[in-house]
């Protein structure tokens, strides 16, 4: 399924798009490849087969080996689908790897140049990429008693767009702060998927709620993500993209709803 709203194009993956646009291809699950005229990065990576004794539902959208030396990787947080260490390890990024605030010994000896920690609100300047570190819902621990590792999304700005990466979250009301404090962002990828927890736990966005969010965080664009890969929930595997796009039609916002296929670039 592919939709598209006015104003984006797809596009070539690994020409560097024109200035003043943003290029998104999503790899899969929450990994995307994020360039923009001058500088490209990588946010939450995973090209892994498996996820424990999950497998892989579709393939991803991009050859690891072909992808270029970014500027930046990001991971969001420590849990294993968002943390690959593998993919991490082939990856190359002049500028390093961002990672929540204690979450850099897990990185480490991955072979970046530089880890960078970032507590929540912080800020950082790469040369004209900017990366702020926004709060979630969720969890940070990659271990059952590793309770000390931070969590969240990243907004990231270059080049006069800015891309917001929700990382994983369950519905809190820090979105409205999000959107206050960050206004004016063009593209909100928000997961959706895993909301059906084996747990029961509440750690996850259901389709309703991630428009919600959206809504809340005043993004232009939304890019759903974080479903189909792995199935990490109890619900079908189709369901949430289907809720979704019926919740936008819903609420009248259809032509905000970017669904992309894995590896198409997209310009915005």
């Amino acid at each position: 399924m592919f939709r598209r709203p006015d104003g984006a194009e797809q596009a070539p993956i690994f020409d560097a798009p024109e200035a003043g646009k943003v290029r998104l291809t999503w790899v899969g699950h929450a990994g995307f490849y994020i360039q923009f005229a001058d500088h490209s990065l990588m946010v939450d990576p995973n090209w892994a087969n498996w996820h424990g004794f999950v497998r892989r539902q579709r393939r991803p959208g991009l050859p690891l080996r072909d992808i270029p030396e970014l500027d930046l990787v990001l991971v969001t947080h420590a849990h294993f689908d968002h943390l690959h260490k593998p993919s991490l390890r082939v990856l190359q990024a002049r500028e390093g790897i961002v990672v929540p605030k204690g979450s850099g010994s897990l990185v480490k000896r991955l072979g970046f140049p530089s880890v960078h920690e970032m507590k929540i609100w912080d800020r950082k300047e790469f040369a004209e990429l900017h990366v702020t570190h926004t709060p979630s819902h969720h969890w940070g621990a990659r271990y059952l008693h590793d309770t000390h590792r931070d969590f969240g999304g990243y907004l990231i700005e270059a080049g006069g767009k800015s891309v917001f990466h929700c990382g994983d979250s369950a519905w809190f009301d820090g979105f409205s702060e999000i959107g206050r404090r960050l206004p004016g962002i063009d593209v909100a990828l928000m997961p959706i998927g895993a909301y059906e927890a084996p747990s029961g736990r509440d750690v996850h966005l259901n389709p309703e709620e991630a428009v919600r969010a959206f809504a809340e965080i005043g993004a232009k664009v939304m890019i759903p993500m974080h479903y189909g890969t792995f199935p990490l929930g109890n619900e079908p595997l189709e369901e949430p993209v289907n809720r979704l796009l019926q919740e936008a039609d819903r609420l009248g916002i259809s032509e905000k709803i970017l669904i992309p296929e894995e590896g198409v670039g997209i310009e915005w």
